[in-house]
């Protein structure tokens, strides 16, 4: 179980959300909103020169290829970038969750270049980061509905979600260069 956990977190599990309930707090978004502005580039790099043997390699035994990864956090983030603009324009819009394994395993995530998504992440990143550091304190208050998960979640809780996912799944590609 110790090395499943791992393999799976590699930077830990995300922070609980009750714990994440601290105020606002200018500094830490700043922080974060850097992580989020600077992941495409720093996931390039993670890719940059693997092999196709290596991008076709799941990062741990019945994960996710190294392709897979890549295509799945540009998923992952339209779908966190719609999120983010739904809470500031409706009253605790309903979000729509989606059923990431069944997209990682759709043609695309397979037969797409890396270099598609990885467009992609740098034009959408540079939006969602646009749209988030000039949003006013009291934007961050408001709040999505998650169906799946039956609870509301305020912007400035979701924030966080982000930084820890783009970081989790880059460690795990640059773990599976270190291995092979």
């Amino acid at each position: 179980m110790g090395e499943y956990r791992s393999l799976c977190y590699p930077i830990g599990k995300e922070e609980a959300r009750e714990s994440f309930r601290a105020d606002f707090n200018e500094s830490l978004k700043s922080s974060l909103l850097l992580t989020i502005k600077m992941l495409p580039s720093a996931l390039e790099n993670a890719i940059q020169n693997l092999g196709a043997g290596q991008l076709d390699t799941p990062y741990r035994p019945g994960g996710w290829t190294a392709n897979q990864l890549v295509h799945h956090v540009a998923d992952s983030h339209i779908n966190a970038y719609a999120h983010f603009k739904l809470g500031p324009t409706e009253n605790n819009p309903i979000i729509k969750p989606y059923n990431q394994n069944a997209w990682a395993l759709l043609p695309d995530s397979n037969t797409v270049p890396l270099n598609v998504s990885l467009t992609l992440l740098h034009a959408l990143h540079e939006r969602w980061y646009s749209l988030m550091k000039d949003l006013p304190e009291e934007q961050w208050r408001r709040t999505i509905y998650h169906p799946g998960r039956k609870i509301e979640i305020t912007l400035w809780e979701l924030l966080k979600t982000y930084p820890w996912h783009g970081k989790r799944h880059m460690k795990h590609i640059t773990n599976l260069r270190e291995r092979m």
